[in-house]
């Protein structure tokens, strides 16, 4: 069995590596937060391994990874294979799909989420062939949708470590909701985080939790403690999705979510981003809800639009206040900015929001090519940042 925790593959993305019965689970936040999660919904996140990948450079015209996947099964659901989302990227460019044939564990839920039975499954392998016999860098990036325990790596030439082993890369490290886990994308490289790392040439750990961007303290810990040389925090939609806080709560959780961040990292450019577009609650509060009135999956909000007076959240409210405690705290902050959600996936791209609430793989793909260009690109916030880096 390999040892990920200390042999020659370098792990991206991932926190920790946790030891289990079938080999290493990748972990996107550290094991200490585990006790204060509120929920099993955050673990099913965080051990779900979106912007994960192992990297290494090789000979090898050949390569297979063995693994052990874990699929939730929720009432209605019928999952009799295995599972794709396996992308090989070979010097810097997207080269392969690949896939397990088997069925790996699974979680038979009810409709609460909650875990009612447990079926074991089999280890299953993705195999890449044909890769030629040149020295090449190669990351293998994994399913950003499903649990995924290492088993072995195996290749017909000789592993070693990455060329950016000793950290050459750029870390830019990005905390949101579920539209930045990205579980619509086709395939991993193409969540949107990933897709504008890949075209700014940085190496990004994406911290999207779906349903759990929640200015969780334990989060906010996490990132102060990890090294960054630029961070973004996309902060707003899970709070309304449910209706978790009410302006009182908000702007200090979000002082003090900045103040952690800030104790780690006093001085690394820091970009908060407010919601996308969500039609529902964009003047009204949340929860957002599945609407009892269409046959298809569609976010709605049954509440009052009047009660924002009463300090109930919309996005729209959300957006006044993110930019006006960003606008307050950058006059003491100068390496703190404030970008429009709006600038990433607006009105125009609502064709594209197909329940109402999440970009489909196509808005995930734009997102990330706006985001490149807006914030890494030529005026963007962490473009001069970038470049003094590189030059330092």
């Amino acid at each position: 069995m390999t040892d990920f925790a200390a042999g020659p593959v370098l792990l991206l993305g991932a926190l920790e590596l946790e030891r289990t019965r079938a080999g290493w689970l990748p972990r996107r936040l550290p094991a200490w937060t585990r006790p204060q999660y509120p929920e099993q919904g955050v673990e099913d996140m965080v051990v779900q391994p979106s912007g994960v990948r192992l990297a290494f450079c090789t000979s090898a015209d050949s390569i297979e990874l063995d693994v052990l996947t874990t699929q939730a099964l929720w009432p209605g659901d019928a999952i009799t294979g295995g599972v794709g989302g396996f992308d090989l990227v070979v010097d810097g460019a997207v080269r392969a799909a690949g896939a397990t044939q088997v069925l790996g564990d699974l979680e038979v839920r009810d409709t609460t989420g909650a875990i009612v039975e447990r079926r074991a499954g089999r280890v299953g392998t993705v195999r890449f062939d044909r890769l030629g016999d040149a020295p090449k860098q190669i990351e293998l990036w994994l399913p950003h949708h499903t649990r995924v325990d290492l088993v072995e790596l195996r290749a017909d030439a000789a592993i070693e470590p990455p060329a950016a082993a000793g950290g050459s890369e750029l870390r830019w490290v990005h905390h949101g909701s579920s539209i930045s886990h990205c579980h619509a994308a086709e395939r991993p490289t193409e969540i949107w985080p990933a897709l504008a790392a890949r075209r700014a040439g940085v190496e990004v750990v994406n911290l999207g939790f779906g349903g759990h961007a929640q200015l969780d303290p334990f989060t906010a810990r996490a990132i102060r403690d990890l090294p960054a040389d630029l961070i973004s925090l996309k902060i707003g939609i899970n709070i309304v999705n449910a209706d978790s806080l009410r302006l009182r709560a908000f702007i200090p959780a979000v002082h003090g979510f900045l103040d952690t961040v800030r104790e780690g990292h006093p001085d690394t450019p820091l970009l908060v981003i407010s919601p996308i577009i969500c039609p529902p609650v964009e003047d009204r509060p949340g929860p957002t809800v599945d609407d009892p009135q269409r046959p298809d999956l569609w976010f709605t909000s049954l509440s009052d639009p009047a009660e924002t007076a009463l300090g109930r959240l919309s996005l729209g409210l959300i957006r006044e206040t993110l930019a006006r405690v960003v606008k307050e705290r950058s006059a003491q902050d100068p390496n703190l900015h404030y970008l429009d959600g709006r600038l990433l996936f607006g009105a125009d791209d609502l064709p594209d929001l197909p329940d109402n609430l999440h970009p489909n793989a196509a808005g995930y793909r734009r997102m990330g090519e706006r985001f490149a260009d807006l914030v890494f690109g030529d005026g963007g916030v962490f473009a001069p940042h970038v470049d003094a880096l590189r030059r330092g």
